[in-house]
């Protein structure tokens, strides 16, 4: 069996972490799947690749060689994917995009990133607002499609389509009690804990109201804000904890700058969706645009674009490249 790309960015991730479970949080899989890959890889290559120390995989000598070998491949393949999806590539236009809050900061704009570079020519736009406000502006055909996470007015003219689930995670800083747990448990954790949310007309703290039901009677609200970014400035200072999108912190968790915690005891997910008028005509802009949204519904890794933009790139320049 060949050496696959895969096998060599989990090497990568595992080499840069020094822990499987740290590059499974890092890459969105499971610790079984990284070391399946990485006895694989070593297998393959007639060797360890790392001395184990505890928990700990520190590179071995064969494992410093193999390194940049690595990196340079994964780097090369990104490349290719990338300059032969943009070669002669004409497709022009405008794209008018709005998005509630958190797909408005943390989603679309690593994958507008990646639009453009396979499809320089075409102008994009994307205004920020809630969901509320984004509906109306899709609703008035002053903006072509929307991005949104909370709920919807129920307008006929308004159809919708799932996208992908996301989840909603209790937050704390790294000095607080809770930082030594990995869950959160609704019934026992939530009494006594200063509360910092997000605006009343925001998607993600009607989620949460909704979603709390009766234990909102429990929840101290000592300050809301209208940014997720002001939120998680808050909650890092220790002024409280929150609730908030694992979209939205990846970079801090990974940081160990903030700690999230999945709620034992009530579903937490909600649906993204994408909205459009029924009368809206998609130009052909639009429609690969809309095209390159799917490939986040059929990838494995939904959240691979907070992470590491590259791969989102290389994932969506291959998906361009096989459809000319």
């Amino acid at each position: 069996m060949s050496i696959t790309l895969r096998q060599l960015e989990i090497f990568i991730a595992v080499a840069e972490t020094a822990q499987v479970t740290k590059a499974s949080k890092k890459l969105f899989v499971t610790q079984s799947a990284v070391s399946m890959a990485l006895a694989e890889l070593e297998n393959q290559l007639g060797g360890s690749l790392f001395d184990r120390h505890g928990r700990s995989l520190l590179l071995n000598a064969r494992g410093r060689f193999l390194l940049p070998l690595a990196k340079d491949i994964t780097g090369q393949v990104s490349n290719i994917e990338t300059i032969m999806s943009e070669r002669n590539d004409k497709l022009d236009g405008r794209i008018e995009i709005v998005a509630s809050t958190t797909l408005g900061n943390y989603i679309l704009p690593y994958l507008i990133g990646a639009f453009k570079k396979v499809h320089p020519n075409v102008h994009v736009n994307l205004l920020v607002y809630n969901t509320r406000y984004a509906e109306k502006l899709v609703f008035d055909k002053e903006m072509d499609v929307g991005f949104v996470e909370g709920p919807l007015s129920g307008r006929e003219e308004i159809l919708w389509r799932p996208w992908f689930e996301d989840e909603l995670v209790v937050l704390c800083g790294p000095t607080d009690p809770l930082a030594h747990n990995e869950i959160f448990d609704i019934k026992t954790d939530l009494k006594g804990k200063k509360w910092i949310m997000r605006e009343s007309d925001s998607g993600t703290a009607a989620t949460i109201r909704e979603r709390f039901g009766k234990y909102m009677e429990d929840v101290l609200i000592v300050m809301e804000m209208g940014h997720p970014e002001a939120v998680k400035r808050a909650v890092e200072s220790g002024a409280g904890i929150t609730c908030l999108s694992a979209l939205s912190i990846c970079r801090e968790a990974e940081n160990g700058w903030l700690k999230g915690l999945k709620v034992e005891g009530l579903d937490m997910k909600r649906q993204l969706k994408i909205i459009q008028r029924k009368d809206t005509e998609i130009s052909d802009a639009l429609a690969e645009f809309l095209s390159f949204c799917d490939v986040m519904t059929i990838c494995d890794d939904s959240r691979i674009c907070l992470s590491s933009p590259w791969k989102l790139q290389s994932l969506l320049a291959r998906h361009s490249a096989m459809k000319k």
